[in-house]
């Protein structure tokens, strides 16, 4: 350990006589968990790995999928869809749940499509955007379990795009729907903020009078909580009243799941009330600015034998309001890290424990590129290496 991270310790330690405790919070929702995007930190899990069925909130992973089309190719945004008629039938009507109010044959694009799907929650927006993306919804639910799979959602399965009661072949868990809430925010900021705290969208035309449908977001938090800008709610008899959302103040992102609850109007109570506890409650700490050198880390057959641990962006830790705590910080990686590295690279993480509280992981990147050994320095390290040296 070198004298960069020693500085780290000791100024973090030396404002910190105490030992924290995590701030209560008590909620009626059987399922609740909230974690901090910009440290990691995990500040509340009630069951979150519990296997539940998503209602609809399982449109992110449809909504994400359909991003991910877009970005590679294969969609476009002006792109029209048709309505076909069987869909159109399957999905209309109140026994239909949420609807955008698409009619047969009618051509919708690709962007109004989502807005359909996120603002309004339109259960037949989500099977006409698959259909029209991959041929048949089965072809579109095989593609997102492929990315849930990719995305590390290791609880998570998919039997539909819309999240309707299928027999239990859809279930999530809390967990995942975050970390699929935090993928979709890092992956796709541009498009997540154009099409996830939009508060209404007009599609559709009443019967009789032609008169334009309104609808309004959904989500609880937009317009209640400062920096609110997404995500989705859920209701089915089988899941209750749930909600995924996420906002942003002064430079912290919270994610938070609520599942489980029992009214349209707890939904709204119990979401502004965690997410408002998530802000108040709790604060961020700066351990280190961007690019700042935190350590050195051990290269095995590079043109040089260690390189710099820098920090990518400002980190900081989450701590309860109040007196800072003690804190540890230890550099960890799988050591020595073998050439060729890049700079930028996350090769290392920063781990930062305080008594009381969950760990916190943030990342460590290469200072600089290192490039491989020649031969003769090769060479020279397996001669070396022979005598245990």
């Amino acid at each position: 350990m070198n004298k960069p991270l020693f500085a780290l310790i000791a100024a973090a330690t030396a404002l910190a006589p105490s030992r924290a405790a995590t701030p209560p919070f008590e909620t009626p929702a059987p399922v609740a968990f909230m974690q901090d995007l910009s440290t990691g930190a995990i500040l509340f899990a009630r069951d979150a790995d519990r296997r539940m069925p998503p209602a609809s909130m399982a449109k992110m992973m449809t909504v994400y999928v359909a991003f991910e089309m877009i970005r590679s190719g294969e969609l476009k945004l002006d792109q029209l869809v048709t309505v076909r008629p069987e869909t159109w039938r399957k999905w209309h009507g109140p026994a239909a749940g949420s609807t955008m109010f698409l009619s047969p044959n009618e051509q919708v694009s690709v962007a109004n499509l989502l807005y359909g799907i996120i603002t309004l929650s339109g259960n037949d927006a989500c099977v006409v955007l698959a259909e029209g993306a991959s041929g048949t919804e089965e072809a579109f639910v095989a593609q997102m379990n492929a990315t849930a799979k990719r995305l590390g959602l290791t609880n998570s399965r998919f039997g539909n795009t819309n999240g309707w009661p299928d027999g239990g072949q859809t279930y999530v868990t809390a967990r995942d729907l975050a970390a699929l809430a935090s993928a979709t925010i890092k992956d796709y900021p541009a498009f997540y903020k154009r099409f996830y705290s939009r508060p209404d969208f007009t599609w559709g035309k009443t019967l009789g009078t032609g008169q334009a449908i309104t609808q309004a977001n959904r989500d609880p938090l937009l317009g209640r909580v400062a920096g609110a800008d997404g995500l989705k709610t859920g209701h089915t008899e089988e899941a209750g009243y749930g909600f995924t959302g996420s906002a942003e103040q002064g430079g912290r992102r919270l994610v938070m799941v609520v599942a489980g609850l029992t009214s349209f109007n707890q939904r709204i109570e119990e979401s502004v009330r965690f997410m408002e506890w998530g802000f108040r409650a709790w604060k961020a700490k700066p351990i280190a600015r961007k690019g700042a050198k935190v350590e050195t880390a051990e290269v095995q057959l590079g043109a040089t034998n260690r390189v710099g641990l820098v920090a990518p962006r400002d980190l900081a830790v989450t701590l309860p309001g109040g007196p800072t705590p003690e804190l540890t910080l230890k550099v960890v990686y799988n050591g020595p890290i073998k050439a060729p590295i890049k700079a930028g690279q996350h090769i290392a993480d920063l781990v930062v424990t305080s008594p009381g509280l969950p760990q916190q992981s943030l990342p460590l990147v290469a200072q600089s590129d290192v490039a491989e050994a020649g031969f003769f320095g090769r060479a020279w390290a397996g001669f070396w290496s022979l005598f245990g040296m």
